[in-house]
């Protein structure tokens, strides 16, 4: 037993004289690592990747981090990636896909989403923890999601706003497009509406601005509603739009909850920007259904009659279609035709047409320059009838 209690006694004798002698050469432990690490904001910003609904902001106006300022919608925040969720990549402002691991710096922007098919989310009132809701860079608290969305929504904590020169937050809307004030003629704008999100909307826009191009027209893309994201930038850049503009580039993260007069302003903007690099023909995206807000709003609006000239429809299927004909009919705006994920059926082409009385047409289509001169001229001729009337 002796033996038992000498051997305890020199293990505590030891852990004592080691504990001792760790506490002599090792560095004292930093009882804050992540406030160290971002003492300069500026810098650790610049080091971060940046997300495609920054695009637009001279990185080299940030100076410092607000800690304790409440967000806004557009505001550029510093953030940290907490957990992965459903969005584990972040879409780049030079169009790359960033893969995404937990305790990456991230800039993105605060803004509010409504997608049906993904997140329905909103600026949150403190920079406490929130979440990635928009892989182009969204910083938002998500109140729900679709059932499909097994992850959740990636968890995020903000760091800090990014500040400029005066101390106060940037914001998208300080770096905003300001047309080059030409005056020259707002271009004919054909509407791409749609019955939901994912009916297919920018595919048409897509294939119709190809046909556009291929019958000679200098053809412009606007998207002016829906949650900052490359994806549709970048296709219709490939698709070969001469400019391509969206409300981000108007300094906006998300139109969802902005005033009606605000995304009115937007889309003049980017349509006067549209006129002054010589486009003639504008194909312009409004994203989600017609039964979303601000797109019901935008629709219904006196501004939105005048600038646009026709409608396309995208739409699932022949019903769909046939309840988007009618909740369009309060509008003087004429719809041309019907396109979008039913195109893809000869059958749904049949039902909707027999529903609405509206001829159809599918990608392959849109992109051949008879089909998309004709809904050119289709939508002037409207457009002109509409004047005489008035």
């Amino acid at each position: 037993m002796g033996d038992i209690q000498s051997i305890d006694a020199w293990r505590s004798r030891v852990v004592e004289d080691s504990e001792k002698i760790l506490a002599e050469v090792a560095p004292p432990q930093d009882p804050a690592p992540e406030a160290r690490r971002i003492a300069d904001g500026a810098a650790v910003a610049a080091a971060a990747p940046w997300a495609f609904s920054t695009r637009r902001v001279d990185r080299s106006a940030v100076t410092g981090l607000d800690k304790s300022s409440a967000p806004r919608a557009g505001d550029l925040v510093l953030a940290r990636v907490d957990a992965l969720g459903h969005h584990a990549n972040l879409q780049l402002a030079d169009g790359r896909r960033r893969r995404l691991f937990v305790d990456d710096h991230i800039v993105i922007a605060y803004g509010n989403r409504y997608a049906c098919e993904q997140f329905e989310a909103r600026v949150p009132q403190h920079l406490g923890p929130c979440h990635l809701v928009a892989g182009g860079g969204i910083a938002a608290l998500a109140l729900s999601w679709h059932d499909r969305i097994s992850r959740g929504p990636t968890r995020i904590s903000p760091l800090g706003l990014l500040t400029g020169p005066a101390g106060r937050p940037l914001n998208l809307g300080d770096f905003a497009l300001e047309p080059r004030g030409h005056g020259a003629a707002l271009p004919p704008v054909i509407a791409i509406v749609g019955t939901a999100m994912d009916a297919g909307k920018t595919q048409t826009a897509a294939y119709l601005v190809r046909g556009l191009r291929a019958a000679g027209y200098r053809t412009g893309y606007l998207k002016i509603t829906g949650t900052g994201a490359g994806g549709d930038t970048w296709l219709l850049h490939d698709a070969g739009a001469d400019r391509v503009l969206d409300f981000t580039d108007a300094g906006m993260a998300s139109t969802y909850l902005a005033p009606l007069e605000r995304i009115e302003a937007a889309m003049d903007t980017l349509l006067q920007d549209m006129a002054d690099h010589g486009i003639d023909t504008v194909v312009m995206e409004v994203a989600d259904g017609v039964y979303q807000r601000e797109t019901r709003e935008l629709i219904a609006s006196a501004r939105f009659a005048a600038r646009v000239r026709g409608i396309v429809i995208a739409a699932r299927d022949a019903m769909g279609a046939s309840a988007a004909v009618t909740s369009l009919a309060a509008t003087t705006i004429p719809v041309l035709a019907l396109s979008g994920l039913l195109s893809a059926s000869p059958l749904q082409r049949r039902e909707a047409q027999q529903a609405t009385g509206l001829s159809s047409a599918n990608r392959e289509e849109l992109a051949t320059a008879a089909v998309a001169a004709a809904l050119r001229d289709q939508a002037l001729a409207a457009g002109m009838q509409r004047a005489v009337g008035a």
